[in-house]
């Protein structure tokens, strides 16, 4: 049987690096939020009533067709550790992670989706592709919250559609989110004005793990912010006008970049290479600043002979959890830093020279 250990064997669905424009989009996903009729809403209900809902929830999944593929992981089992890592794989919500009682989450074994139980809303299903992929993702996730609303009767007005614990989420209850790589966009200051037109779009700005979380190595999560009266439908097309716009936005500013100082973003390019192969202690923080620039250096063809995946593989993997359960002891701040730097020169040995 599989359990959370056995996720550490790859990166997940959301960093296969597929997908369109995956040199700039990381990934699409699509979170669902739904709460079933009969029972009060999350941050009122009692413990009783809240294992009421996980079993419930449970049997129905559990004699679903696509039980077989899913991973099913009560939080109150897990470890403080664990609960970040999955986080770190955005598997499940920080709120999850960090609430007490009767919570749990489903994931599927290739990580396309994962069902999270008593978050703020009884269900948020979420699914997730590589790549600019919002109608695959829709058609996935849809097919679940099918199944899930024939099984489970959700809370539904008429006129407002679904029920949900925080008003911005009632209609639809959904949440399209396109994880976006933007550092030439940063270079050459054009950021904060792309930011002002995707909030006249009703477009909210996110860092990289969601609500309340900052920018780091110039990832953003861009989603919408508005669901009552909009359809699922118009959400979905919304995304499919404003993203490639962005996308255009930064390929010419990477373009920009090599046509006006292409030994300057060389040099930055190299420097960052230079600190991830060489520094003996090294923040989660620099080193996804420093993989940004590597990864946008593979892409405009000025780093050889190191792959995406493998940029992948340490953008994760040098995230705080995941570092420890590399290791395999829980380290603080400082020890971390010191083994971080140690498993990327482990990791970028064996690479090539810069282009």
């Amino acid at each position: 049987m599989l359990t959370v250990d056995d996720l550490m064997q790859g990166c997940g669905e959301w960093l296969q690096g597929k997908g369109r424009d995956n040199d700039i989009v990381i990934s699409t996903r699509i979170r669902l939020a739904r709460n079933l009729a009969d029972f009060p809403f999350t941050s009122i209900a009692s413990e009783a009533e809240q294992r009421q809902i996980l079993d419930r929830v449970r049997d129905v999944i559990a004699a679903s067709p696509f039980s077989e593929q899913l991973l099913y992981v009560p939080m109150e089992e897990l470890s403080e550790l664990d609960r970040q890592f999955l986080v770190e794989r955005h598997l499940i919500s920080r709120e999850l992670a960090e609430g007490q009682g009767p919570k749990a989450v489903f994931i599927d074994h290739a990580e396309r989706f994962s069902i999270m139980v008593n978050e703020e809303d009884h269900l948020r299903i979420q699914a997730m592709q590589s790549g600019f992929e919002p109608e695959p993702t829709w058609a996935l996730i849809n097919e679940l919250d099918d199944y899930l609303g024939q099984k489970l009767v959700f809370a539904y007005h008429q006129e407002w559609g679904f029920l949900t614990a925080c008003p911005t989420n009632v209609g639809t209850g959904m949440r399209v989110s396109v994880m976006l790589h933007l550092p030439a966009s940063v270079i050459v200051k054009q950021i904060e004005q792309i930011f002002r037109s995707l909030e006249k779009l009703e477009l909210v700005v996110r860092g990289l793990y969601g609500e309340g979380s900052q920018a780091l190595g110039d990832f953003y999560q861009v989603s919408n912010q508005v669901t009552l009266g909009r359809s699922e439908g118009e959400l979905i097309r919304k995304m499919l006008d404003v993203i490639p716009a962005i996308v255009g936005a930064e390929r010419k500013a990477r373009q920009f970049l090599l046509d006006e100082g292409s030994q300057r973003v060389h040099d930055r390019i190299s420097r960052a290479y230079g600190v991830l192969k060489t520094a003996q202690i090294i923040s989660s923080q620099e080193t996804l600043e420093c993989l940004s620039l590597v990864r946008m250096g593979v892409h405009l063809g000025l780093v050889k002979d190191i792959s995406i995946p493998l940029l992948n593989e340490l953008f994760l993997y040098t995230q705080p959890a995941h570092l420890q359960k590399v290791v395999g002891v829980e380290m603080d701040s400082a020890d971390r830093n010191v083994e971080r730097a140690r498993f990327l020169k482990k990791k970028l040995g064996t690479a090539g020279p810069m282009g």
